[in-house]
């Protein structure tokens, strides 16, 4: 069994979950749109330029959370994704994960945007293994404050050889798809790196490397 690993956004999906979920909140007037936007557009500018504050970003993204109970949530996110999710899912990407499985791969998503907006959609996609950033949740709501190593940049990679060994796997024969220069560690790190619909930075790089790149457009 092989490993095919794969980012979420703007990989297995057409477009960041993570800033579709501002905007939702936005839409919703559960957040105050105008800072909000301002903010949520400037944390995603800085995550295209690779210059991300993850954990600052990740406390920006988990305070709205706080505000209610996890039933709450539930709802909010099945109205999130039947609004902003289901319009940009891939059916080339789906296809993928599916020729994957068939051939007896084990199937991992992994993604720096949080668990709460990312579990859900993974498993519309029919992936059950993920390692996203993660919440801090005490008496079953969240704080509104990350907890453990965030799954971005070499923290994908501490998180991943982390998954590794607990799991008793290994990247034998492992492939790892993703659209962004952020992943690069990882990219490096896996037997078969593929670049997917690819930012201007990791085209260079697949190029260069002669690295697969591919188009789940």
């Amino acid at each position: 069994m092989s490993l095919a690993i794969f980012d979420l956004d703007n990989t297995l999906i057409a477009g960041d979950s993570d800033h579709a979920w501002g905007e939702f909140l936005i839409e919703q007037n559960i957040v105050d749109g105008e800072a909000f936007k301002q903010a949520n557009d400037q944390f995603y500018q800085d995550y295209l330029n690779r210059t991300l504050d993850i954990n600052a970003y990740l406390r920006f993204a988990l305070q709205p959370l706080t505000r209610f109970s996890m039933t709450e949530l539930c709802e909010l996110h099945r109205i999130f994704f039947d609004q902003k999710i289901t319009p940009i899912l891939l059916p080339k990407a789906e296809a993928l994960v599916t020729e994957h499985r068939q051939k007896g791969d084990r199937i991992l998503v992994i993604t720096a945007t949080n668990r709460f907006i990312t579990e859900p959609i993974a498993q519309a996609l029919g992936i059950h293994e993920l390692l996203a950033s993660e919440g801090e949740v005490v008496n079953d709501r969240y704080t509104g404050e990350p907890t453990g190593t965030p799954c971005y940049q070499e923290g994908k990679v501490q998180r991943l050889n982390q998954w590794l060994e607990k799991e008793g796997e290994s990247l034998s024969g492992s492939h790892f798809y993703s659209d962004s220069a952020n992943d690069l560690p990882l990219l490096e790190t896996v037997e078969t790196p593929v670049a997917v619909d690819p930012d201007d930075k990791l085209r260079q790089v697949a190029n260069e490397r002669n690295w697969a790149i591919i188009s789940l457009r």
